[in-house]
Formats: structure tokens, C-alpha cells, sequence
């Protein structure tokens, strides 16, 4: 073989490179290497120069990379290069699409369920990153559709599309669980409507919203670390520490009413799952300190 002249059988190669005789005979079929030439009895004989693309044919192939892909390696309509770059990206969609598989299989695992749930579970966290996205958008969109929202709305409404691009290469058992609460809050109509009437009171929140916001976590979630009650002597104190004891009637009636229909669990619980998604740590609850002003209001008019 050293002058390139030596001639080789299919059963030579087979045992030269380590493939079948069925493997070299198909790949010849297929057109990928034509023998050089044909014995006297009619066998396929193939010279140095075949032997290293069957070679080339079983690496690319163990690589996982299809016979079309393979044939226009040789025929020089694309390079290696090119082709392994595409087998990559693929390979790394697979790992993903693995990955994800086995974090819902933990999770199953963990949380038992029907068989509906397990169907359930699956089809949502096989949702690529576009589907994901596109189930958000068509929330945001159907939820504010037909409202206009003024400037800190429009904040909160793009705030609330910030899905990952992409869930992590190994999701966590409470990231998969995340995404499917998530999937099934945003598909609650009553959900929606709360958060319509949240973008309708908009004008109330840009008066009071962060500065009543820090208030109340400050002086209510101290008087629940001290038991004070919202109906108590004690509470007016704390109440009139958040809001001022001079606010006129109407407008505490407003605040009331605003505070009963933007202070929903469900809402907080939105961005905790987007924070999860993100691989961020919720913020501490804020549901409790509000509820207690809530019935303080309520209890000193």
C-alpha cells in the first residue's frame, strides 16, 4: 500500500477500519465511494485512497452525522468544518431537550400525580423558548387589550414579558415547576380581569405606590412581628404611621378600594415565578404586610 497502488477487498477494509461488510457495501451502494475497480470474478476493489474515505465516512458517521451530510463532505459541497458546526448546534438542542427531560422526570418523581398532570407537566416544559415567550405575549397583550396605560402601566406590562430566553441547560426540579404554574396562572381568566382593573386604578398607584409600598413593609410588617392587631389602639398608631391621620375621607376611600384590588397574592406570585425563572431569589412575601393594612384601613375608616 505505500506506492498507493495495492488494491482492497470489502472484506480487507472491513477488517482494516472495523466496519461490517454489510456497513462497506451499503456506503458503496449508496454512491458515497465507488470501487476502483472489479476482480476477475466481479468483487469490489477499492485503493488507498477509498480506504481513507471509508475512514473519513465511519469517524463522521460516529459523530452522528447523516449520510446526506456525509456525501456532500466528499463531494467538497461543504466542509467539515461547516458540518460539524451544524451537528453541534444540533447536539446542543439535544443535551438541552435531555436535560429538561430529566428535570421533569424528577420532578414527576417528586410531586406523584394523574396521569393528566404527567401529560400536562411534559407538554409545557417541552415548550421551546418561543413558545414559552409566545404564551406570555399573547397574556400581556389579551390581558391590557383595549386599556390605555399610562407611562408606569407600559413599565410593568414589558416588565412582565422578562421570561429567560432559554430555561438553564440543567434546569432545577423548582424551575420546571415554576414554568408550569406559570403556564397555568397566565391562562386564568380571572387572573386577567384582576390585573385589568389593576391597570385601570394606574392613576392611584403612580400617588402612592412606592412610598407607601416601603411604608408599609416597615411599619406593618413590624406590628405583625409584634402582634399588634389592625383593629387595635395600637394599630391606629402603626396606621397612622403609614398614612397620614389628615388624608380626607374620599380619597382614604379611594386608597382602600386601591389597596383591596392591586394587593392580590396572585400578582406577587407572578413575579416570584418570573424571578425563579431568571435564576433570581423571590423577594419576601409583601402579601402579609399589606393585608394588615388592609384591615386597618378598614377597621379606623
Amino acid at each position: 500500500m505505500s506506492d498507493g497502488t495495492e488494491l482492497y477487498t470489502v472484506g480487507q477494509i472491513a477488517r482494516r477500519i472495523g466496519l461490517s461488510v454489510h456497513t462497506i457495501r451499503f456506503w458503496s451502494d449508496s454512491g458515497l465511494i465507488v470501487p476502483t475497480d472489479r476482480s476477475a470474478g466481479g468483487y469490489r476493489l477499492y485503493d488507498a485512497v477509498a480506504v481513507a474515505r471509508f475512514d473519513l465516512v465511519r469517524a463522521l458517521h460516529e459523530l452522528g452525522i447523516g449520510l446526506e451530510d456525509v456525501q456532500k463532505i466528499l463531494a467538497q459541497q461543504a466542509t467539515v468544518a461547516e458540518v460539524a458546526e451544524v451537528h453541534a448546534r444540533a447536539l446542543d438542542a439535544e443535551i438541552r431537550t435531555l436535560k429538561l427531560r430529566r428535570a421533569v422526570l424528577r420532578t414527576l418523581a417528586k410531586r406523584g400525580g394523574t396521569t393528566e398532570e404527567t401529560i400536562m407537566t411534559h407538554k409545557l416544559a417541552q415548550l421551546s423558548a418561543t413558545q414559552r415567550q409566545q404564551v406570555i405575549d399573547e397574556f400581556i397583550e389579551n390581558t391590557f387589550s383595549g386599556i390605555t396605560l399610562d407611562d408606569d402601566a407600559k413599565v410593568v406590562a414589558e416588565w412582565m414579558r422578562e421570561l429567560p430566553n432559554e430555561l438553564p441547560d440543567d434546569p432545577t426540579p423548582r424551575q420546571v415547576d415554576a414554568w408550569i404554574e406559570l403556564a397555568d396562572l397566565v391562562t386564568s381568566e380571572d387572573f386577567r380581569q384582576r390585573l385589568r382593573q389593576i391597570a385601570s386604578a394606574s392613576s392611584v398607584d403612580s400617588r402612592y405606590s412606592y412610598e407607601l409600598r416601603s411604608l408599609t413593609l416597615e411599619h406593618a410588617n413590624r406590628a405583625i412581628t409584634e402582634s399588634i392587631a389592625p383593629d387595635s389602639i395600637e394599630g391606629r398608631s402603626v396606621l397612622n404611621q403609614i398614612i397620614k391621620p389628615g388624608m380626607p375621607s374620599n380619597e382614604r376611600s379611594e386608597l382602600h378600594r386601591w389597596l383591596e384590588t392591586v394587593a392580590d397574592p396572585r400578582v406577587e406570585r407572578y413575579w416570584q415565578l418570573i424571578a425563579v425563572l431568571n435564576g433570581h431569589e423571590p423577594s419576601p412575601s409583601a402579601m402579609p404586610a399589606f393585608t394588615w393594612l388592609i384591615a386597618a384601613v378598614r377597621a379606623h375608616g
